[in-house]
């Protein structure tokens, strides 16, 4: 009788030790929007202000900004769009981060590579956010001009990409 009462705790503490800690995995796709969140800035930064002349580098912050709210809001803001996009900016890498690694589980049970589901990701991340921009603001670019299309799925895969790699990493080291 006794052991059966091990072996029935034995299994009992396997089966819990084989469920996902939801707090580690939102503590892990916390920093992995983050580091996102980070990298997807340096891409525009490079890509956006230095290689295309889109913006002035000053304008990364503020962009979310007069993208949510209109050019006219973020004006009238002045200094304080800067922390406003910055914030808006911030809270959905790390929300989309909390995402993709509750997500990512199923994906790695069946074998997928975690590059390949954050390029799906990154598409599917560009379309939703622009959707909602779009019913939101009338302050956006064309989102039918291809190279609209293309530089925002780039930007996202520099976002979805060092989320990807960073959550199997840390998911896999338990």
């Amino acid at each position: 009788m006794a052991s059966q009462g091990i072996i029935g705790s034995i299994a009992a503490a396997t089966r819990a030790s084989s469920k996902p800690d939801t707090r580690a995995t939102v503590q892990i796709g916390l920093l992995g929007g983050l580091i996102g969140g980070v990298v997807i800035w340096i891409y525009e930064a490079i890509v956006w202000v230095g290689v295309q002349h889109l913006m002035p580098l000053a304008g990364i912050p503020r962009n979310a900004t007069g993208l949510v709210f209109g050019k006219a809001v973020q004006d009238q803001l002045g200094g304080i769009a800067y922390f406003v996009g910055t914030g808006i900016h911030f809270v959905f890498a790390l929300g989309w981060g909390v995402t993709f690694a509750l997500a990512w589980p199923w994906f790695a049970r069946r074998g997928y590579e975690a590059t390949l589901v954050a390029m799906a990701f990154a598409v599917v991340l560009w379309i939703v956010m622009h959707v909602a921009i779009v019913l939101v603001s009338d302050n956006h670019p064309n989102y039918l001009d291809p190279a609209v299309i293309i530089g925002g799925f780039m930007s996202h895969f520099f976002y979805a990409v060092p989320l990807a790699l960073y959550v199997k990493r840390r998911s896999a080291q338990g």
